[in-house]
C-alpha cells in the first residue's frame, strides 16, 4: 500500500518505529490492566478531568455559563452531571440535563454513567432519544437526551423549571438543534438567572460560545456572566500517514489497508471512517469475506458496524473488548470523531469523506450529500489513535488535498431546511423568527430568497410550467397575498401555510399548527398523519410514518445471491411505489409472520428495524390519541396515495419527455432521478412524490408513491393551480 509519512518518526517522538512498537504494547497492556483492576472510583479519579473537578464546580457556582474545553475522552460528558451531582444540584426534585447530538451518544453515555454510579438505567440516571424515554419522571436526577429532545420539552416548559444545569455536549459539531438551543437558553436565562449552562467543546474554537454568553457590558471582568476551563488532556503521539497519490476507490482502499495494518503493523483495534452506512455495510462484508483466507498464524479480525440508526444492542458491541487474539476493526460514520470515546484504537484509517444533509435554497429540495471533510474533523479522526499509545493514523488522500480542506465543518443551521425550527420556534412564541439570536445566523443568500415580496397576483412569480396532456400545472409559491404590512413571506412560511399550519398573518393555527410543532416527525408527515381521518386511513398512515422512521428494512446480504434476494423482495412489491410497499412489508410482518425474527431473516427482512417501527407505531398512534383524531383502515390504494400528497406534496416530480429519462420536480424544474433501492427504478411513472433527495453520484429521489397530476391541485390549491390550455391560449 503506498502511504507516505512526512518526515520519519512521529511528531514529538525520539524512538525508531520498531523501538515504539515494542514499548507501545507494554504500554497498552499497562493501561488496562491497570484500569480493570481499579474500582469505578478509582477509575474516576485517573482521568484528566478528576484534576479540574474543584474548578469546574466553581465556575459552575459562580457563573451563569462555564464553557468546558477538553479532547475526547478526557471524562467531560460522564463526570461532569456526577460532579454536579454530588455538589447538590439535584436536591428538591432538580434534574441535570446532557444533550448530545447523535443519539448513539446519549444512550451509551447514559448507561457508562449509570454503571458508575451503580444504580439501574432508567431510574436514577435515564436517556430520551426520539420515539425512547427510559427515565423516570419520580427519581431520574442525571438526564442524558439528544439536543432536539430537550428543544421539544420547551414545547412543554418553556423555562424548562425542572433543571438546575444543562450542559450541551460536543458543541464544536454545530448541529442544527445545538445552535438553536443555545439561542433559546439565552432567552431562557433572562428569566432564570439561577439556570446554569456548561457548554462542552472538544476543540479551541469556545471564543464565540464566551462572546455569546457574556452578556457584560461594563468592560469589568468582575461583571462576567460567563467563563472557560480548559482541560488536560492525555494523548499520546500520532504518525500521520498521506495516499502518495488520489484514491480512485477508497472504500476498496481502506479495505485493503485494513490487511496491511493486520499483518504488518503493530497489535491494536482499527477505526476505519466511512462517509455512511452503504459504504461502512461494504467494508464490514468485503473484511468479514477476506478475513476466512487469512493464514493461521494471524489473529482472527472482528469487522464491527457504527452508524447512528444502528440498534442499541448493536451499537454495544463496539465498546466491549474483543474475544482473544482478536483485532477489532469498527468502521463507522464520523460520530466516531468525537461523540463516542472506543478504548483500544491504535490505528484509523480515514476515508477523507463525511455525509452531510443539506438544503438547497435555488431549490428548495434537502438532500444527502457526501463531501470532503475539514481539517477540524480530520484532526479529530486522527487523535483517535492516540488514546491509549501511539498510534498511525492512514489518510486515504494525499497531503495536497489535506491543505485544500476548508478549517471547520458548516454550521448545520447554515446548511439546513429550516421548516421544523421556524414551526417549533413560532410555538414557542418567537414570532419574529428572522430577528431570533442565533450563535451564526441562516445564510443570506436562503433569507434573500425567503423573504420575497409578495403584494398583488401580479408580483406573484411561477415557479414554472410543466406540460400534462391538454393542460398544465403551475407551481405558484408566492401566489399568497400576507398582510404583513409591506413585509415578505418567507419561503418556509409558504410551505407551513400551505400545510395550513400558519394563519394568513404568519402565525401558528390552532389546533393544527400547535398540533404539528408537537408531533415528533417532520411538518410534513405530520400533515399527513393528522389528515388521515379524512380518507379513512390512519392504521395505513400510522404505518408508512413508523417505517419512515426506521432504516430500509430491505436486508442484501452478500452471501446470498442476489436474484434469490430480489424474488423474497419482490413479493411484497407495490405497483403504486415504495409508501405502499412499506405498507406490505409491515403488514405482512405483524400478521403472517407473527412478528418472527426467523420469518423476517427468511425474507432478507431487518427483523430489529421492523420491531423499533412497532414501537414508533404505537408511540405515533398516542399522539393521534391525544389529538382526537379517529383511526380508521382503508384498502383503497387512492384514498392512501391522496392523503400522501396531502403532505408531500411540495415534494412532486414529473417524468421528463427527453431521451434522457429523468425526471423534474415540479416546483422548480430540477433535474431528478429514481433511486435504484425503489420499486419504480426500472418503470417510468408520469407522476410521483417522495420523501427525500439522496444526492451521491446525482441526485435520487427516495420513496416514491405514484399519483395523478390533479391531485396537487386538488389537495393543495394554495400551492398549485390547474390550467386547461387550448392551442397556445391558456385559461384558468
Amino acid at each position: 500500500m503506498a502511504f507516505w509519512k512526512p518526515g520519519t518518526i512521529a511528531p514529538g517522538s525520539t524512538v525508531d518505529r520498531e523501538g515504539e512498537k515494542e514499548s507501545a504494547e507494554n504500554v497498552a497492556t499497562f493501561v488496562r490492566q491497570s484500569l480493570a483492576a481499579l474500582s469505578i472510583k478509582e477509575q474516576r479519579q485517573h482521568l484528566p478531568i478528576y484534576k479540574s473537578r474543584e474548578q469546574i464546580l466553581y465556575l459552575v457556582e459562580k457563573y451563569q455559563t462555564t464553557i468546558v474545553v477538553g479532547q475526547t475522552g478526557c471524562g467531560k460528558t460522564t463526570q461532569v452531571p456526577q460532579y454536579l451531582d454530588e455538589a447538590g444540584w439535584t436536591t428538591d426534585g432538580r434534574v441535570i440535563a446532557c444533550t448530545q447530538p447523535r443519539r448513539v451518544a446519549a444512550t451509551t453515555v447514559a448507561q457508562r454513567v449509570a454503571e458508575e454510579m451503580g444504580v439501574t438505567l432508567g431510574e436514577d440516571v435515564g436517556y430520551t432519544i426520539r420515539f425512547e424515554d427510559v427515565t423516570s419522571t419520580a427519581r431520574t436526577r442525571i438526564k442524558y437526551m439528544t439536543d432536539g429532545m430537550l428543544f421539544r420539552e420547551t414545547l412543554v416548559d418553556p423555562l424548562l423549571t425542572r433543571y438546575s444545569v444543562i450542559m450541551i455536549d460536543e458543541a464544536h459539531e454545530r448541529s442544527l438543534y445545538t445552535d438553536v438551543l443555545v439561542g433559546v437558553l439565552k432567552k431562557i436565562q433572562r428569566k432564570r438567572p439561577d439556570l446554569r449552562l456548561i457548554i462542552s467543546s472538544a476543540t479551541l474554537d469556545a471564543e464565540a460560545f464566551l462572546d455569546f454568553f457574556n452578556t457584560n457590558t461594563t468592560g469589568d471582568p468582575a461583571h462576567d456572566t460567563a467563563a472557560i476551563v480548559s482541560l488536560e488532556g492525555r494523548t499520546f503521539p500520532v504518525d500521520i500517514m498521506y495516499a502518495e497519490a488520489p484514491v480512485d476507490d477508497y472504500v476498496e482502499r481502506a479495505v485493503q489497508t485494513v490487511f496491511d495494518v493486520h499483518t504488518k503493523d503493530s497489535p491494536g483495534d482499527v477505526l476505519v471512517f466511512m462517509p455512511g452506512r452503504d459504504q461502512i455495510e461494504k467494508v464490514v462484508s468485503e473484511v468479514t469475506e477476506r478475513a476466512t483466507t487469512l493464514p493461521p498464524k494471524y489473529n482472527a479480525l472482528l469487522p464491527l458496524p457504527l452508524y447512528a440508526g444502528l440498534p442499541t444492542a448493536e451499537q454495544t458491541l463496539v465498546f466491549q473488548p474483543p474475544p482473544p487474539r482478536t483485532r477489532k476493526i469498527i468502521v463507522a460514520t464520523n460520530i466516531a470523531e468525537a461523540s463516542v470515546t472506543i478504548d483500544g484504537v491504535v490505528h484509523v484509517i480515514d476515508a477523507g469523506f463525511v455525509r452531510l444533509r443539506a438544503y438547497n435554497p435555488r431549490t428548495g429540495l434537502e438532500s444527502l450529500t457526501t463531501v470532503p471533510v475539514s481539517k477540524a474533523a480530520a484532526r479529530q479522526r486522527a487523535g483517535r489513535a492516540g488514546r491509549t499509545r501511539p498510534g498511525k493514523a492512514y489518510r486515504l488522500y494525499t497531503e495536497e488535498a489535506y491543505r485544500r480542506l476548508r478549517e471547520q465543518n458548516v454550521p448545520e443551521i447554515q446548511r439546513s431546511n429550516l421548516v421544523t425550527v421556524v414551526l417549533q420556534l413560532k410555538a414557542l412564541g418567537i414570532e419574529n423568527v428572522a430577528r431570533f439570536e442565533f450563535l451564526s445566523g441562516p445564510p443570506a443568500e436562503l433569507m434573500v430568497r425567503a423573504l420575497e415580496v409578495r403584494q398583488n397576483d401580479e408580483d406573484c412569480l411561477v415557479a414554472g410550467g410543466v406540460w400534462w396532456g391538454d393542460g398544465t400545472l403551475n407551481v405558484c409559491t408566492g401566489f399568497l397575498t400576507f398582510p404583513l404590512g409591506g413585509g415578505g413571506i418567507p419561503r418556509i412560511h409558504k410551505l407551513l401555510y400551505s400545510l395550513g399550519a400558519l394563519d394568513d398573518y404568519g402565525r401558528l393555527t390552532m389546533p393544527l399548527g400547535i398540533q404539528l410543532a408537537e408531533f415528533p416527525v417532520d411538518p410534513m408527515l405530520g400533515k399527513i398523519l393528522l389528515d388521515s381521518h379524512k380518507f379513512n386511513c390512519g392504521e395505513e398512515m400510522l404505518t408508512i410514518a413508523a417505517m419512515l422512521s426506521v432504516q430500509n428494512p430491505f436486508i442484501h446480504p452478500y452471501s446470498t445471491p442476489v436474484l434469490q434476494v430480489q424474488s423474497e423482495h419482490r413479493k411484497f412489491h407495490a405497483l403504486e411505489g415504495d409508501h405502499l410497499t412499506l405498507l406490505n412489508v409491515y403488514t405482512a410482518f405483524v400478521t403472517r409472520g407473527a412478528k418472527s425474527a426467523r420469518w423476517c431473516r427468511d425474507r432478507f427482512l431487518d427483523f430489529k428495524a421492523l420491531s423499533r417501527a412497532m414501537a414508533i407505531r404505537a408511540q405515533l398512534a398516542r399522539y393521534l390519541a391525544r389529538f382526537d383524531v379517529p383511526v380508521e383502515s382503508s384498502r383503497d390504494s387512492v384514498a392512501i396515495r391522496k392523503c400522501l400528497v396531502g403532505g408531500y406534496f411540495a415534494q412532486a416530480a414529473s417524468a421528463d419527455e427527453g431521451p434522457e429519462g429523468v425526471w423534474r420536480s415540479v416546483r422548480d424544474g430540477v433535474v431528478l432521478n429514481i433511486h435504484p433501492s425503489s420499486v419504480l427504478f426500472n418503470r417510468r411513472p408520469k407522476w410521483v412524490i417522495f420523501h427525500e433527495v439522496v444526492e451521491t453520484t446525482k441526485p435520487f429521489m427516495r420513496d416514491l408513491t405514484v399519483i395523478e397530476p390533479e391531485w396537487l391541485a386538488e389537495l393543495a390549491p394554495h400551492f398549485y393551480e390547474f390550467k386547461n390550455v387550448k392551442g397556445t391560449d391558456r385559461k384558468s
